[in-house]
């Protein structure tokens, strides 16, 4: 590689993108940048401030398979291609999105304050960035003024897309013809003369500060380095990882894609894709890429962690492809049958890699299946009571995938196990949480292990509605509140704290902002029934693990403030400790592998209440 630089202006970048001749090696990632470090981009530019270099493999024959920038695909494209883009395709992809301005959401302009007679004064003194987000509405985009040139220059706003370095000249004239059309005198004026000329003055002048932007930006020098055409992959993918130092850093996923790419010449990329065609609801619970690398490290015995997959077998990762998609498909649907339907609300995510590795030897059928699955509901419902995962999670998911691989391969082979020797199945080492830890845990909106299980408990039996009846699904769960049980402002007034999980359900928001509101417990359990009836709203009200009886005596009005404070108090410190016992005891079955319901629920309570 020539360790001097050489220079290429962006216009010359732009021709060879344009017609084909550069491309990304398919290992490269997709786009990164948010709005602001595009803007921040561009802004660099047209001040002609320096940006780094960027790195390019020669090509005589693509030796990767490549793709082509983000919407910059060549009219022909059986174009030679001569240059592999190793570093710089963030700037580059930015840039020519920008300068064409096609993000679907986002408009840029150059803020020139010279121009600006909307704001009281400019808002900057220099020449800035101006970033519109837009937003459809009855099939038109909006703001509307975004792409109404007059309305854009008395804001002192230049489209981008004016300025991308090729030839724009008709384009420009037409911009500022419409943009100054306002400003176009009459020919009945008394001074049409003086006037035509001013506002020729006008235009020329406006045209000559976008000259001296596309100025800028066409000769603005983004050198690079050139790896020879020679350079073997597994040289060019090194210098590529050691290369990479723009503003968002190659993450290990991004250094195993290229890994991958040069040892076995396939893209991890596609196979990621393929599988979220195939199983669109595995991202429900982590993101894909995160997933794919814990899963593949503990399918190898390795921590499922970032230092697994450093260690793991790149290439026995790809041979354990099919198995891997198998286990976390059957992961999603795990977890959906054990009424946990995405990552807002599963308690920890340390379960998902261990779930997915041992459903993938799993059988598919029988008795073992069976007796499996039922031990792999004691291990979830196990780690979302017990302290297992607070600390050191993935190590202790390591060990306890470990023991629990061993258990399942006896489960096949019918042989005698015991399910102690699992850490977080050992109720000596890892009791369930107590009655008194589930009273003070807090809000389950939060990221807390033990709120979200209190709540993942009160949706396992369906979570019906309190008004419609509607079950929590996959498909009606975008559209359920967390409510307060008693409302926050009643609670409010006496000082008592009602951000607790005790105190939440997922109800519709319907429900909950039109029909609940602040209103005391009995009188929305009373308006419910007197809709519908009593057996079908306490059914309902149960779906949730809540005691209903403690709802029901939960009325308020008439009532003095010291009485109502004092009622109010007792009342819901008694709901709380009813609805603890009942969470325990559902928790206590569900970590025991059993399936439950209601009454099962309450009858195991009242063996030790």
């Amino acid at each position: 590689m020539s360790s001097k630089a050489k220079d290429r202006s962006l216009n010359e970048w732009f021709v060879e993108i344009k017609k084909g001749a550069i491309k990304l090696p398919r290992f490269q990632r997709y786009e990164a940048w948010d709005k602001h470090r595009i803007a921040s981009l561009l802004k660099t530019i047209i001040h002609d401030l320096p940006l780094g270099i960027t790195l390019i493999l020669e090509v005589d024959k693509e030796q990767f398979k490549s793709r082509y920038l983000e919407t910059a695909i060549p009219d022909d494209t059986d174009a030679r291609v001569t240059e592999h883009l190793l570093d710089g395709q963030q700037r580059l992809t930015s840039l020519w999105r920008v300068l064409h301005n096609n993000y679907e959401d986002t408009k840029y302009f150059v803020y020139v304050p010279e121009l600006d007679s909307y704001y009281e004064k400019p808002w900057s003194d220099e020449w800035e960035i101006y970033i519109r987000t837009r937003y459809y509405k009855k099939d038109r985009l909006f703001p509307l003024w975004a792409d109404i040139p007059q309305d854009c220059l008395q804001r002192g706003c230049i489209p981008a897309d004016l300025l991308k370095p090729i030839d724009m000249a008709e384009e420009i004239d037409t911009w500022i013809d419409e943009a100054t059309k306002n400003l176009e005198p009459s020919k009945d004026d008394e001074n049409f003369m003086e006037s035509i000329i001013e506002y020729m003055k006008i235009k020329d002048s406006i045209k000559t500060i976008i000259n001296k932007l596309r100025e800028n930006i066409k000769h603005y020098n983004l050198p690079y380095l050139a790896l020879p055409s020679e350079t073997t992959k597994d040289i060019a993918l090194q210098v590529f990882i050691n290369m990479n130092t723009n503003s968002k850093p190659l993450s290990r996923y991004d250094i195993i894609v290229a890994e991958i790419e040069a040892e076995r010449g396939e893209s991890l990329h596609d196979l990621q894709s393929n599988l979220n065609a195939k199983f669109p609801i595995i991202k429900e619970y982590e993101e894909l890429n995160k997933l794919i690398l814990t899963v593949s490290a503990l399918l190898q015995d390795q921590l499922p962690n970032e230092r697994g997959a450093i260690e793991m077998d790149k290439s026995l990762m790809l041979d354990n492809w099919d198995k891997l998609e198998d286990g976390l498909n059957k992961m999603a649907m795990f977890l959906e049958q054990e009424g946990i339907l995405d990552s807002s609300r599963l308690p920890t995510n340390a379960v998902l890699a261990v779930l997915a590795s041992l459903l993938a030897v799993i059988p598919d059928k029988g008795d073992a299946k069976g007796e499996a699955d039922k031990i792999l509901k004691k291990y979830l419902w196990s780690s979302f009571f017990t302290d297992r995962y607070e600390n050191s999670a993935a190590t202790h998911a390591y060990n306890d995938y470990q023991k629990l691989k061993s258990i399942i391969n006896a489960i096949i082979h019918q042989e005698d196990y015991d399910i102690s020797t699992v850490p977080v199945l050992n109720r000596e080492e890892y009791p369930l949480a107590d009655i008194d830890e589930l009273l003070k845990t807090k809000w389950p909106k939060s990221a807390n292990i033990r709120a979200r299980a209190i709540l993942a408990v009160s949706t396992y039996l369906g979570a019906l509605d309190f008004a419609d009846g509607t079950p929590l699904t996959r498909q009606t769960i975008a559209q359920r509140d967390y409510h307060h049980l008693y409302p926050d402002s009643l609670l409010k007034e006496a000082e008592i704290e009602s951000y607790l999980a005790l105190n939440c359900a997922l109800i519709t928001d319907v429900t909950n902002r039109n029909l609940i509101r602040r209103k005391d417990p009995s009188v929305y359990v009373d308006e419910r029934i007197d809709w519908s009836d009593k057996e079908t709203i306490e059914h309902r009200i149960k779906t949730h693990i809540i005691p209903v009886d403690e709802l029901i005596n939960a009325e308020y009005e008439n009532l003095e403030d010291d009485e109502k404070y004092q009622k109010l108090s007792n009342d819901f410190d008694q709901f709380l400790r009813k609805r603890a016992k009942l969470i325990y005891s559902a928790a206590e079955l569900l970590a025991d592998g059993q399936i439950i319901d209601f009454n099962k629920v309450e009858k195991n309570m009242l063996s030790y209440a």
